[in-house]
C-alpha cells in the first residue's frame, strides 16, 4: 500500500508537500466541519413538479427546515448542496443558501442533453452561493452521453468557466480518465468514490475502488468519501471500508477527499449524522489531525474557492 507520505513528495511534488506542512492544525473544537453532499428537496407540486417517475430517496421532503437542526446538532458547519434528480430545478438550493448564506452552497443541476445548456456556464457562479455543477451518468441512457457525443460540449465549456464538476458514475469511473488529461484545468470530483451497494454486495469494491485510485494520477481529479454507509456490509464503524479509505486518501492525499455523507440516502435509524461524523474523526486511527482538517472541511472549501 502506498503510503502518503510517499505519494505526496513523488506525485504532487514538492511545492504542494511545503504547503500542506506549512498549514497549522486546526484544533479538534475549532475544525471546520463542511458535509460534501446533501440532498434537499421540496413536496411534489404544481409550482414545483417532479418529473415522471421520480422517486425521492426519503417518502417526505427534506426541507431547510430539517436540515438545519440536524446540523446543529451534528456540530456542520456547511452544507455542499446537491439538487436531486426529481428535477432539473437548483431554486429551491438557492433559497437555502439566501435564507443561511453562510451555511449552505450549491453544486448546481444542468440539462446536460442540451447543448444550449452552454449559454448558461459563463455566469453560473454570478448566482449567489453557486459554486459548481454536478452530473449524473447512473443510467444505461445517461452514461451513453459520454460515448456518443451528448456530453462532449459540456467539459471545455465548464473548464473554460473554471467551474468544478461533481460526478456520479457508479463503477464507470474509468471512462473520465481521458476527460481528466484533455481537460487539465477543469476541477472533476468522483462522486461516492465510485461504488455503491450494489458494487460491495457483488464483491468488487477493491476492483471499482481501484478504478477511482488509478485517476489520482490527474492533479485536476479529486474524490468525495460520500454515502459510505451504503458501501459498507457492515454496521457503524464500518470497518470494511477501512482499507479501502486508506488506499483512496493514500492515492489522492487529504488535500483532494473530501467527507460527506448524502445524508438522505441512508436509514437515521441505522447511524446518527453526528456518527457519519465520528467514523472519521475517531475511527480512522491512520488519519492525523491535519489529514481530518483537510478531508473534513479544509479540502473541499479549497477545490470549491469557497470563501
Amino acid at each position: 500500500m502506498f503510503t502518503r507520505r510517499k505519494f505526496i513528495g513523488t506525485t504532487l511534488g514538492a511545492g504542494v508537500a511545503l504547503a500542506t506542512a506549512g498549514c497549522a492544525t486546526q484544533p479538534a473544537g475549532k475544525r471546520t466541519i463542511v458535509d460534501a453532499q446533501v440532498h434537499m428537496w421540496k413536496a411534489n407540486t404544481p409550482d414545483w413538479p417532479w418529473v415522471a417517475g421520480a422517486t425521492p430517496q426519503l417518502p417526505e421532503p427534506f426541507t431547510i427546515e430539517r436540515i438545519v437542526p440536524l446540523m446543529n446538532e451534528a456540530g456542520v458547519d456547511r452544507v455542499v448542496i446537491v439538487p436531486p434528480t426529481l428535477n432539473d430545478r437548483n431554486d429551491y438550493a438557492l433559497e437555502a443558501v439566501k435564507r443561511h448564506p453562510t451555511r449552505f452552497g450549491v453544486m448546481g443541476r444542468i440539462p446536460l442533453e442540451n447543448p444550449k445548456s452552454a449559454a448558461l456556464l459563463p455566469r453560473w457562479r454570478d448566482q449567489p452561493g453557486m459554486l459548481g455543477v454536478r452530473v449524473t451518468f447512473n443510467t444505461p441512457q445517461t452514461l451513453k452521453w459520454l460515448s456518443d457525443g451528448t456530453a462532449d460540449w459540456f467539459w471545455p465549456v465548464a473548464e473554460r468557466n473554471g467551474l468544478p464538476v461533481m460526478f456520479l458514475a457508479f463503477g464507470s469511473v474509468h471512462l473520465f480518465g481521458p476527460i481528466a488529461q484533455r481537460y487539465p484545468g477543469l476541477p472533476l470530483i468522483i462522486d461516492h468514490m465510485g461504488v455503491n451497494t450494489a458494487i460491495a454486495k457483488e464483491g468488487k469494491m477493491t476492483e471499482k475502488i481501484g478504478d477511482a485510485v488509478a485517476l489520482a494520477k490527474y492533479p485536476n481529479v479529486s474524490i468525495k468519501m460520500s454515502n459510505l454507509v451504503n458501501a459498507s456490509l457492515e454496521p457503524y464503524p464500518f470497518r470494511d471500508l477501512t482499507p479501502h479509505l486508506q488506499r483512496v486518501i493514500d492515492a489522492y492525499g487529504p488535500r483532494r477527499c473530501y467527507w460527506g455523507t448524502d445524508l438522505t440516502n441512508t436509514q437515521f435509524t441505522r447511524v446518527s449524522y453526528r456518527q457519519r461524523i465520528t467514523h472519521f474523526t475517531e475511527e480512522l486511527k491512520f488519519l492525523s489531525e491535519s489529514d481530518k482538517d483537510w478531508i473534513m472541511g479544509r479540502a473541499i472549501l479549497e477545490r470549491l474557492k469557497w470563501a
